[in-house]
Parts: C-alpha cells; sequence; structure tokens
C-alpha cells in the first residue's frame, strides 16, 4: 500500500551500462603526444632496419644515412595525397591505423605511411640509387614495423632544446610582419606546420631544423648573417646555420622559400626572397 502512494521512491533502479571494452583507435595524439618534440628516431631500430647507419634526429624527422641509402622518418602531414594507395602490409598494425603505400618516385624510393585514426600520416621513405626496389620496400616495411613497436610499447622519445637552439623559435612570429608583405603577400596571415617548426605565410615558407647536408654556393650576408641563395624549380630558398646547441657536429638550419606562382623562379622571385631574409633572419638568436 506504501509502494501504491508513493510510487516514486519505490521505483526500481536500473544499473548503467557498462562502457564498450573494445579496442580504441589509435590517434597520432595518443600516439606521438606533442607534435613538436618528437625524436623520430627513437621510432627507428637501427641496429636491426639499417645496421651501422648514423641517424640524425631534425626536429620533424629522422634522417638515416647507411652507404648510399637514406631512411626518412617523417614529417607529419595531414593533407590528402592522390600517391598515397592502399597495399597489404604483413605485419601487426594497431586498431584504427592503415598502412599504405606511395607511388611517387618508385624508382629510386619506397615510401610508406602509417595512416592514423584521426587523419594525421606519418611517412617513411628509402631511397638509394640501385634498382631493386624490392630491397627498398623491405627496409621500409621494416621500418614501419620498428615505429609501430615503439608507438604501441610507449616508448616515444622527445627532443630538448637547450637555450639559444632554434628549436625553440615559433616560426610564424618572425613572418607576421610587414616587413615581409612585399614577398608573402600583403593580406596573406601565417599557418603553423604540424611540428611547429615551420609556417607558410602567402608566397613565403620558413623552416627550421636540423641541416643533414652540408650547405653549398657563394655566401653573402643577409640579415646581418652568412647565408646562401639558390633557385630550385619555381623557388627561390635563402638558407643560413648556426652550430647545433646539444648537437656537437652538427648544425640547425633556417630555410627560407619564395614560391613564383607565374612559373621557374629568377631573379625577381630571389630579390623578394632575399628582402624577406632582411627582414626574419635578425630575429632569430645567436649562439651564445
Amino acid at each position: 500500500m506504501l509502494c501504491a502512494l508513493l510510487t516514486a521512491g519505490c521505483a526500481t533502479t536500473q544499473a548503467a551500462p557498462e562502457r564498450d571494452s573494445g579496442p580504441t583507435p589509435l590517434t597520432a595524439v595518443d600516439a606521438l603526444g606533442d607534435f613538436g618534440s618528437v625524436d623520430y628516431c627513437s621510432l627507428l631500430n637501427v641496429p636491426e632496419v639499417a645496421p651501422g647507419a648514423v641517424a640524425v634526429p631534425t626536429f620533424e624527422s629522422c634522417h638515416a644515412e647507411a652507404g648510399p641509402r637514406t631512411i626518412l622518418v617523417g614529417p607529419l602531414a595531414f593533407e590528402a595525397d592522390p600517391n598515397i594507395k592502399p597495399y597489404a602490409y604483413p605485419g601487426p598494425v594497431p586498431d584504427g591505423v592503415a598502412i599504405q603505400q606511395s607511388m611517387f618516385n618508385d624508382r629510386s624510393a619506397c615510401t610508406r605511411a602509417i595512416t592514423f585514426a584521426d587523419g594525421y600520416r606519418l611517412d617513411l621513405s628509402v631511397t638509394d640509387g640501385s634498382g631493386d626496389q624490392a630491397a627498398r620496400c623491405g627496409v621500409a616495411d621494416a621500418a614501419v614495423g620498428s615505429a609501430l613497436t615503439a608507438i604501441t610499447a610507449h616508448k616515444v622519445g622527445r627532443l630538448t632544446f637547450p637555450d639559444r637552439s632554434w628549436g625553440r623559435v615559433a616560426p610564424c612570429v618572425p613572418l607576421d610582419s610587414h616587413d615581409v608583405d612585399a614577398a608573402a603577400g600583403p593580406g596573406s596571415q601565417p599557418t603553423a606546420g604540424l611540428s611547429g617548426h615551420s609556417c607558410i605565410r602567402g608566397k613565403v615558407s620558413f623552416k627550421l631544423t636540423v641541416a643533414t647536408t652540408e650547405s653549398t654556393g657563394p655566401v653573402e650576408t643577409l640579415g646581418g648573417r652568412e647565408a646562401r641563395v639558390r633557385v630550385a624549380g619555381a623557388f627561390c630558398l635563402v638558407d643560413t646555420t648556426q652550430p647545433a646547441p646539444g648537437l656537437p657536429g652538427r648544425r640547425e638550419l633556417a630555410e627560407i622559400s619564395v614560391v613564383e606562382t607565374a612559373g621557374t623562379a629568377g631573379d625577381a622571385t630571389c630579390a623578394l626572397a632575399r628582402g624577406a631574409a632582411n627582414a626574419i633572419l635578425p630575429r632569430l638568436p645567436t649562439p651564445s
């Protein structure tokens, strides 16, 4: 009788349904953490994948050389690439992750892509001068397996950037200046790259990394620094280096590029690149 009068008080309570304990799709954020400090060389098991290789961590990739062969782990990408196609990767793959191949430049390189559940893609490539694509792709698949092993074992390493390292610089800051308007376009706005070590504003790109090759060509002074200017297709590039704090024998690289949208870059494009360099380079820290 009491329950009839106090129906609400005597109603039975159902337990909340248990959460699905199935596999969770792996995102790049979960796999790698802060994109700006990933040590991509921690994803490459050099003794197993490339015995004897010398691996150099840059700000957004790992560059490993073994004789004529170069292995590159990284960078991260998000934009669509029509060259990326599915293929039957032979190893285990975490839930939500796809392993794909690139058909671009497949006569001298074998490129794989680890695409995470959130759409971010980690590129891995093996390049050499031989005609043995099967051998290159065997190494590329081994590099994929090495990266997945490190990721699933939570062994992704972190980079640290000492004082005055260019790894501490936010590259969009020096681009956000009227002094760069002529080269970039006055209405353009800077957009940071995924790693936080590159930025694009209009026709100007600015990248900070660790150099993996020696700079060549005539030297000139731009922005108070020794710099080199060169044309590469539609781009005019200006680069300068400094000793890499914390990496003895290595140099950090600052690269500014201006694209010629009308065709091949020439003197006019390089004049804009020099102007951008004069505005950007004085804002970089110098070694103490």
